[in-house]
Parts: C-alpha cells; structure tokens; sequence
C-alpha cells in the first residue's frame, strides 16, 4: 500500500509571540511593565504588572501624626500633588466635623485648577510625543512652567507642594498673586488654541486616535473608570457637580463629554476641561472673600473614634481617603486610598485588545497614569 500522506509543513511559525513592553519604556510614563501576547503585530492580550514603585505610603500613614501625612499625599500623583494635598485635609475634616473658612475655600479651588492645568499639560505634551508631536511637548511643558512659578510664589515649591492644612491653608497669598493667576488664564486661554491648531484635526492625529481603544459607557462604569476617560464614554460623573466640594458649589462650569469612547474623545475632554479651569479659577479670584484662611485647629489633631470616605475629582479621576480614627491617638488607626490612576490601568487590557502595537502607546497615554499613584 502506499504511505499515508504526510500533513504538509508551515512555512512560518505561528506560535504567539510573548513580549515585554517596560518595565523601563518611555511610553510607559513610569515603571510599569506590559506583557503583550501577539500575534505579529496584533495584541491578542495584556497582562499590567505593577509594585516597582510601591512605598507603603498607607502603612506610613498609621504612623504619622494627621499634619504630618500631608507631606506623604504629595509624592501619590507628584504631577497633581495639590489635589491629593485636598482630599486628604477634607477627609479629616470630615472626620473632625471642621467648617473651613470661606476664603480658604475659594483658594483651595484655585490651587486645584490649577494643579489641574499643570497636570494635564504633562499629560498632552507626553501623549502627543508618545504619538511623534514633539512640537507639542515643547509647548505644554512652556505653559506648564507658568503654573509651578504660581505654586513656588504660594508655598515655595514646585512639584510636592505640602500647601493645605487641615482646617485650610498654611498661609494667605503674597500681594498681587491674585492678578498674577489673572494674567496667567488669559495666557493659557490663548496656548490651548494652539495646542488645538497643532492636533484636534491633525490628521495622522486622527489617524491614530479615532477608534482606538473603543469602551461603551456601561462598560468604563463596570471596569471601574473615572475621570476623562469615564466622561469621554458619554458618562456623566464629576465629583465637583455630583457632591461638591472646597467651593465648587458656588461656581458655573460645564462637565465635557465624549460620545465615542475613544482616544480621540478622551483628548477632547481634557482639552474642554483646559477652559473649564481657567472659568473656574477666573470665579474664584474676581469673587475672592476676604476673612482668614486657616480654621482653629489644635496643634495635635485627635478626631473621634469613627470613620470616613472623602473623594475629590483630581486630573486623574476619583481620588479618594478612607480614614479610621480609634479616638485615643493622634494618627489614624487606618488609612486607605482609592487613587484614580490604579483603578483607570485596569481597563488597558480591554482598551488594547485587537490593535496593534503602536496603538498600546497611544492607549496608555490617554488613560494618563502615575505610578506613584498606582503602586503607592
């Protein structure tokens, strides 16, 4: 009989390919490791590995006096280090049933859009390099000088601002720094037209945004998204509107919305948001109440026993503190935080799956984390 014939041989191996995408990548915006399942160039899958950075910033927490955990909310998102500075103050004041004084509150809110600002500047300057708009970079990075100049003028530094209190802020702002932040939205007011010139109808921008990364609305809330990226899925969640905090109740703004879910909306937002803050911030300064900035507080802060959850809208997302007081000490029998960074990266495998190489980048880049924040 004759031989059985023999299944013919592959000419190509078709074995998927493993690739590690960091921890050491300059798209990663950090030590964050990717692992990319391909198949030639299609991602079939993505497993995030994280813990580089890891701190133990909440265990450190239980063992710091309340005014000394300031210093360690800064170094969680160090490109947003007001907003964590914030959320923490409000969640032991919360804690302590503490009214803040009025004009603290209307600066709290400036410092926040601006930080705000200067956040979100880092973010579209590094996506759009990410993507090969080095232009864009440049100028970001240009506007963003502006806003640190502002913070160093506040509380003397630049990126770990240590610059509220429990009860308010540490100080009043030096004379004329109120005009300065004036001048300062009618500067940015003109550069986000620019950015917007360079980008919004670019079109190898849209090229490599549109469709990219594609996430329904029910799915962002499923997955646990917040912030630009849970907006630009058309859903409607601003913690500044929905329970609102410092002094956001007494001031108009729009919250922007994406109806596509995309990367290319994702820019968008944030791009909306740009004029939001300097609306925002313009309310604040012209409206400025006069009074102190600092509530009467005792040196050594001991709430009662209980517990509570404050969040805040940071650039990022929903930040949030989850504090225990036992009411017998001056630090926290528990401190937790809920960091937006960390709960926005678990949709990347979703956002990633079935594009191609080059897509993760730009992927990354518009959910806009910080590994600080991550890893904590």
């Amino acid at each position: 009989m004759p031989a059985e014939p023999t299944a013919p041989q592959p000419m190509f191996d078709t074995d998927e390919l493993v690739i590690n995408m960091g921890p050491q990548h300059p798209a990663t915006h950090g030590v964050l490791r990717v692992v990319l399942k391909l198949d030639g160039e299609k991602v079939i899958d993505a497993d995030v590995v994280i813990g580089y950075l890891h701190r133990g910033v909440e265990k450190l927490s239980e063992h710091r006096d309340y005014n000394q955990i300031v210093m360690l909310t800064d170094r969680l998102d160090y490109c947003a280090s007001a907003a964590a500075n914030l959320v923490y103050c409000e969640a032991v004041e919360k804690l302590l049933s503490l009214e803040v004084p009025r004009r603290a509150r209307y600066l709290r809110t400036v410092l926040a859009e601006l930080q705000r600002i200067a956040s979100h500047l880092v973010w579209v300057g590094s996506h759009a390099m990410d993507i090969g708009a080095v232009t864009v970079f440049l100028y970001a990075l240009r506007e963003r000088e502006l806003v640190l100049d502002l913070f160093e003028e506040f509380c003397g530094a630049r990126m770990t601002y240590n610059a509220m209190r429990v009860g308010g802020l540490p100080q009043d702002i030096p004379p004329g720094w109120d005009k300065r932040v004036l001048a300062f939205c009618a500067v940015m007011d003109e550069k986000i037209a620019e950015y917007e010139t360079l980008l919004t109808h670019n079109r190898i921008w849209l090229d490599r945004t549109r469709g990219v990364g594609v996430i329904s609305g029910r799915e962002a809330v499923a997955i646990g998204l917040s912030g630009p990226p849970l907006r630009a899925s058309g859903v409607r969640r601003d913690v500044r509107k929905d329970e609102p905090y410092a002094a956001y109740s007494e001031f108009e703004f729009d919250v922007p919305l994406g109806a596509n879910g995309d990367t290319y909306d994702r820019y968008l937002v944030r791009i909306e948001e740009f004029w939001q803050s300097t609306r925002i911030i313009r309310q604040a300064i012209e409206g400025l109440p006069e009074g102190p900035v600092l509530a009467k507080v005792p040196r050594m802060i001991k709430p009662p026993a209980g517990e509570t959850y404050h969040a805040n809208e940071s650039p990022k997302g929903e930040i949030g503190f989850f504090i225990v007081s036992d009411g017998t000490s001056t630090r926290p029998y528990r401190c937790r935080v809920r960091p937006p960074s960390f709960c926005n990266l678990q949709a990347l495998p979703r956002l990633v799956r079935g594009h191609l190489v080059a897509d993760v980048v730009a992927v990354i880049g518009t959910i806009d984390i910080v590994l600080g924040e991550v890893d904590r």
